[in-house]
């Protein structure tokens, strides 16, 4: 008997010790107990996968709570979270893209009227709501356009015979047009390869031209069309303004550093190399891209020489066009989960945008430029993409362009619409059957959601 009470005790105090060592993770690092709980967010942004890994261990640190992110793949955003959402151990913190991702989800959205967060929204136009009720809270204003080496531009600038002697008079598609394909026939002088970095257009890869270059055209046919965004009347287009798409399209494609035959294997971070090792003067993308620039090795464009300029397509009156400036990047809480991990949930998201380490995170690593009063005017991305965005957005009697592609019918739709400008790079499909398959396209995806 006094045998088996030793051994007893033995066990009990081996547990205890084993209880204050904790548990750990696949990478070695402790794990909160289980009584402070853990949050599981799957995120949308491949490009940011390791700063939330930082963030997750100093969100642990200050709070005692695991933080777990998974992120999906880019361009499966959507089937992971299906398939996540399948399990026992659903994510607690996820993203839609605005309302239609709202209507796919709805069943899993918690109403985040009452969150710390929702409050410190400055427009809270921009959250998703429905009947009164607040399901996403968009946590990062974005912007994209055509970026620019200034370096090159005022290099081009003083040669003989330039379209243009600065910058700011390239502010209609003409004048772009016709400084473009005068650099192309200097590009030897220059130093370049092309004036554009290469068309990614590899499916998968095509996200720049399908979705960010298409929400142009569609987005004037709305607003001069005096479409109602949250009607019906966005389940079908006309693609009225193709034209306009394919003048851009097309001055990329014809004034590149790569054959357009070639498109097809190119991804998008490939035309970042030619940016930042300055094979190109030009290539469209977003404030998110300067972390991309920066760590190309053999980087050779200086912070000061990148800037942005307004992706002009020859509509009427553009010469008063800015960026475009949205989102498409909204929290949401799982309504499935307990209450608990709900506020686990709620907590964090609070944390991150209101604590001095949470706000350093979101300005230093993210690069977010965040919409909550939370920050100061001096708190933002110490880049120069974003700062770009922040002035574009202040500048006035400039109208910049809503991320209207949140009401794409389905990334379906997008990556046909892809496969076609692919199809019309290479020379294997004709613009009127691009014009006619995106609409036809357009319709059907739309009767689907």
């Amino acid at each position: 008997m006094k045998r088996f009470t030793a051994l007893t005790l033995i066990f009990c105090l081996a547990l205890a010790l084993a209880g204050c060592k904790g548990n750990t993770d696949s990478s070695g690092g402790a794990v909160a107990d289980q009584k402070n709980g853990t949050v599981y967010y799957l995120n949308f942004k491949p490009e940011v996968a390791e700063v939330y890994q930082e963030i997750a261990e100093a969100y642990q640190k200050e709070t005692g709570v695991r933080l777990r992110v998974v992120t999906a793949a880019s361009g499966t955003y959507e089937q992971t979270l299906k398939s996540e959402m399948a399990k026992s151990d659903a994510p607690t913190l996820f993203q839609i893209n605005g309302p239609l991702g709202y209507l796919n989800w709805k069943d899993y959205c918690a109403d985040l009227s009452g969150t710390q967060l929702y409050q410190h929204l400055k427009d809270k136009s921009l959250a998703v709501t429905s009947d009164g009720k607040v399901y996403g809270i968009p946590y990062v204003v974005e912007g994209y356009g055509i970026i620019y080496n200034d370096a090159i531009l005022q290099k081009y600038f003083a040669t003989d015979g330039a379209k243009a002697s600065s910058v700011e008079q390239i502010n209609s598609f003409s004048k772009l047009r016709e400084v473009v394909e005068d650099m192309t026939a200097k590009k030897d002088l220059l130093g370049i390869d092309g004036v554009f970095a290469c068309t990614s257009l590899k499916p998968g890869e095509d996200w720049r031209w399908q979705t960010h270059l298409a929400n142009i055209p569609i987005s004037y046919e709305w607003i001069r069309g005096g479409i109602d965004l949250t009607s019906d009347a966005t389940r079908e287009i006309s693609f009225s303004y193709h034209e306009n798409f394919k003048n851009i399209f097309d001055l990329y494609l014809q004034n590149s550093t790569v054959d357009s035959k070639l498109l097809g294997t190119k991804q998008v971070m490939d035309s970042m190399a030619e940016f930042a090792l300055g094979k190109c003067a030009m290539v469209q993308n977003g404030n998110w891209a300067w972390n991309d620039i920066k760590g190309i090795e053999g980087n050779t464009v200086k912070e000061e020489d990148v800037h942005f300029l307004p992706i002009y397509t020859g509509m009427e009156g553009e010469e008063t066009q800015g960026l475009c400036i949205g989102t498409e990047n909204f929290f949401c809480i799982n309504a499935k989960a307990s209450e608990a991990d709900q506020k686990l949930a709620a907590d964090f998201i609070y944390w991150l945008f209101s604590s001095e380490t949470g706000k350093k995170f979101v300005t230093e690593d993210l690069g977010f430029i965040a919409p909550f009063d939370t920050f100061s005017a001096d708190e933002h991305p110490d880049d120069p993409l974003a700062g770009e965005v922040a002035a574009w957005m202040n500048k006035e009697g400039v109208q910049n362009i809503g991320w209207n592609f949140t009401l794409f019918p389905s990334q379906t739709f997008k990556d046909n619409f892809g496969g076609a400008l692919l199809q019309y790079a290479q020379g294997n499909m004709s613009w009127d059957e691009v014009v006619t398959r995106t609409v036809n396209d357009w319709k059907t995806q739309s009767a689907n959601r």
